[in-house]
């Protein structure tokens, strides 16, 4: 247990990195080995410091480095991937040994083929880095090779990567691109031609030679590549040709190397067989630096007509079928700036949402106060410092620095979370609908519940306390800080599902990293004020309760409310993952069980280990237990029937943290309310203009918290309903959606900034629309079109106030009708 939450630990608070380094580079190569036997090369290059891991690894450890293959019927694989050259050493961050690499790795996979003809290899392959203080998240990188078999033309020239470059050429880009390619033929004679590929290098960057010579084949950059494919119409005279290299010692690789700068000539020579000449096709695979970075290797394709000595523009159709995907993602008819209509009330909702999650944080901060873990340690703490000090002020002054250290500690746990948000504006919500991490949390929140009964203790590991204490004797102001981490670090196992619970919810709420922010700033005010406090107010010392059973009771009832959000995780994780297991009823049911499991225990009936056995059943926990029964009979009427949503009650209190009501098994539907709604735009907008009415975007997710509040608390108000039932399409479009596009819908995106993003699910197209054409990324949001794809009014997010939201709505049909003469 220590080492998976060791684990956890270390990759939650250290994902910002994975968006700001990037210290691997992955280059692929084929062997030849003859008699159709072939060796493919995956290579990574590593920065100094950092590790990639082995293919074979222990359990509870880092991810292991893995390659899936796509079959093919051209090869065979045979055997499996081959690693040799990593090292075996202990790991402190995961208290285990690990086979790694430094510097370079290099792993090895065989194939067989009897054909004659080039083929390509593709797949994917995972790995996950680490250094002494941090690990990135997994990352998953596509590949693939073209094998030229044995004894063709082209075997002469090195078997080469190839990508897929449909969309990331048609993409506009502000990435860096400091060569400029262009591709030409010359007639030599009769039947010789020769083939030019003319590189102009921006200035101050290098492209490298052909041969690089064999001290930089083990630490040096990728070499220039020309690659002319086979063909029955022509043979290759030599091999590739290139003007003479500067050669000078490189800062990156502190090795001599050749490269070219400004300009760069690379040429091949053939011989056509037949009259008429027709097309060359090939590739140049070329690497390119500066005297502070490398950009990864890239393959670019050229088809050349030797009639003509111009390359053949056969990419157009590809580009205009990208383009055209690139459209869906971003509509050009909506302007933000100019909306049809100014009407309607723009909500902001930001510092509502601030406050209640700084409320929210508070309370969290009071409750965490009343365990075991920490309430025991306030008397002491505030008598350490009156007394120690020496004087009363002295004490005051420190007690409050000690204070002031706990809350300071809290706001730096979420300071990662604001480099993730500012780099990827959806990266938070992919991180809290994953499908794998609301897993984790279901399971961590279990253990946690169970040890909250009193099963086990959980704790941090020894070592880090230790050094933590130990720190805390040095005196002074570092010394109070580390006495605030040691209270932080050993509070741990009553303050971690509590943090937990604000972390995944400051997420899965429309919100992220100030929202987390705030709510972290609020657990850690409530967690220092007593300090404080009671420096300044000695006396008050004296009206606190002593420690004793309750505080075990107050833990117990704590491990309840760790099962119920166990299973909200757990929801989320069937909704997204469209499992559709954990439907409405049973969720119900299972809040109903904890409910009544509380109540049985605070009158008594069920105990748990720390509970002392004659312990008297108090006012307190008689008026908890009656509450208790309310609770479990409130989530029973959860199972009315309801004729507006043609299915089972909405409840409140639940809403955002229960699956909506039509999310079941004996009254299923698809759409809230029973609306009639669409989960594609095209499709939406082609309905839209069949009848004539305007469109309503509902931005939305299954993990959305205040989606599931607007559903079932606004929507459902006669006036908004009729709106929404009558006047509008609704579009509801899930940007936290896991299921995966088909395969000739998937693509990749490259934004307006030059950061590509590969849409291979359904929430990762909405969620690219959303951002790209609308410029934000929380949900819910609402956003009203006429049925040509043109802005309406201004849009809105959460929007509670059902007078405001049919205000909204009001205004925009208004604006329809006006704009379309109806």
């Amino acid at each position: 247990m220590k080492k998976l939450l060791t684990a956890l630990f270390l990759l939650t608070t250290t994902l910002v990195f994975a968006q700001i380094v990037d210290p691997v580079k992955w280059s692929y190569s084929v062997e030849d080995k003859g008699n159709g036997n072939y060796e493919l090369l995956f290579t990574a290059s590593i920065d100094k410091g950092w590790h990639v891991y082995t293919t074979n690894l222990p359990e509870g450890g880092p991810i292991p480095t893995s390659f899936s293959i796509k079959p093919g019927k051209s090869f065979k694989t045979v055997g499996g991937i081959i690693e040799k050259g990593f090292k075996t050493e202990y790991d402190n961050q995961f208290d285990m040994k690990l086979s790694y690499f430094e510097k370079k790795a290099v792993w090895r996979q065989r194939i067989t083929s009897t054909a004659t003809q080039p083929f390509q290899v593709s797949g994917e392959l995972e790995f996950m880095v680490c250094d002494n203080n941090q690990c990135l998240p997994p990352s998953i990188e596509d590949f693939s090779f073209t094998v030229v078999p044995s004894g063709t033309a082209a075997s002469t020239s090195e078997n080469q990567p190839v990508e897929n470059s449909s969309i990331t050429a048609a993409a506009p880009s502000t990435l860096n691109n400091p060569v400029k390619w262009t591709f030409s033929s010359e007639r030599v004679n009769d039947s010789t031609y020769l083939l030019v590929a003319n590189a102009k290098v921006e200035k101050g960057w290098h492209l490298y030679a052909l041969d690089l010579g064999k001290e930089a084949e083990k630490a040096g950059p990728e070499p220039t590549r020309l690659s002319i494919l086979p063909s029955e119409n022509y043979t290759l005279l030599g091999g590739a040709a290139e003007p003479t290299p500067i050669t000078r010692f490189d800062p990156n690789f502190r090795i001599n190397i050749k490269f070219h700068e400004n300009e760069a000539r690379f040429t091949q020579k053939l011989v056509v067989k037949s009259e008429k000449p027709g097309t060359v096709k090939g590739n140049i695979y070329f690497m390119v630096c500066d005297d502070m970075k490398c950009l990864p290797p890239e393959t670019i394709d050229f088809t050349i007509d030797l009639s003509t000595g111009q390359p053949v523009a056969e990419q157009a159709a590809t580009s205009e079928a990208a383009v055209e995907k690139l459209k869906n993602l971003k509509i050009n008819t909506i302007d933000l700036n100019a909306p049809l209509s100014e009407c309607g009330e723009v909500v902001v909702r930001e510092s509502k949402s601030f406050w209640n999650i700084f409320i929210l944080g508070f309370l969290g901060g009071l409750i965490a106060l009343l365990t075991p873990c920490v309430f025991p340690m306030i008397p002491l703490t505030v008598s350490f410092f009156t007394k120690s000090s020496g004087n009363r002020r002295k004490g005051i002054i420190n007690a409050s620095i000690y204070g002031g250290f706990i809350f300071l500690i809290y706001i730096i746990l979420s300071l990662p979370f604001h480099f993730l948000d500012s780099l990827d504006p959806e990266i938070l919500n992919t991180i809290s609908t994953n499908v794998w991490l609301n897993l984790a949390f279901f399971i961590i929140f279990i253990v946690f519940a169970i040890s909250f009964f009193g099963y086990f203790e959980i704790t941090l590991p020894a070592g880090l306390l230790n050094k933590a204490d130990s720190a805390s004797e040095v005196g002074g102001l570092i010394g109070t800080f580390f006495m605030a981490l040691t209270l932080a670090l050993v509070s741990f196992s009553c303050t971690g599902p509590i943090l937990g619970s604000l972390l995944a919810g400051s997420l899965t709420s429309d919100g992220g990293a100030m929202q987390l922010t705030a709510g972290m700033g609020g657990f850690g005010l409530a967690l220092a004020l007593p300090f404080t406090l009671f420096a300044l107010f000695p006396g008050m010392l004296k009206a606190l309760p002593k420690s004793g059973g309750w505080l075990n009771t107050v833990k117990v009832l704590l491990g309840f409310i760790e099962i119920a959000l166990a299973i909200k995780f757990l929801s989320t994780a069937d909704l997204v993952g469209h499992w559709e297991f954990l439907k409405i009823e049973l969720f119900l049911g299972i809040w109903i069980l904890v409910a009544v499991g509380m109540a049985l225990y605070l009158f008594g009936f069920i105990r748990f280990p720390h509970d002392s056995p004659n312990a008297p059943i108090n006012i307190t926990r008689k008026v908890l237990g009656v509450v208790s029964v309310a609770l479990a009979l409130y989530f029973a009427s959860g199972f009315r029937y309801s004729e507006k949503n043609q299915g089972f009650e909405s409840l409140t209190l639940l809403s955002g943290l229960a699956p909506s009501s039509g999310y079941s098994w004996i009254y299923p539907s698809q759409c809230p309310l029973n609306l009639n709604c669409f989960h594609s735009y095209e499709e939406g907008m082609a309905y839209a203009k069949k009848v004539g009415k305007p469109v309503m975007l509902d931005f939305t997710g299954h993990g959305c918290v205040n989606c599931r509040k607007m559903e079932e608390n606004v929507w459902p108000k006669a006036g908004v309903y009729k709106l929404l039932s009558e006047e509008y399409v609704v579009i509801s479009l899930y940007t936290d959606d896991r299921e995966k596009l088909p395969a000739d819908e998937q693509f990749e995106y490259v934004n307006a900034i030059g950061k590509k993003k590969k849409i291979r699910t359904v929430g990762d197209k909405w969620a690219t629309f959303q951002t790209e054409t609308f410029a934000i990324n929380a949900q819910p949001y609402y956003v009203l079109l006429n049925n040509e794809g043109q802005l309406l009014n201004n849009p809105v997010a959460y929007t509670p106030d059902a007078d405001k939201y049919q205000a909204f709505l009001k205004c925009g049909l208004e604006t329809f009708k006006t704009n379309s003469g109806k």
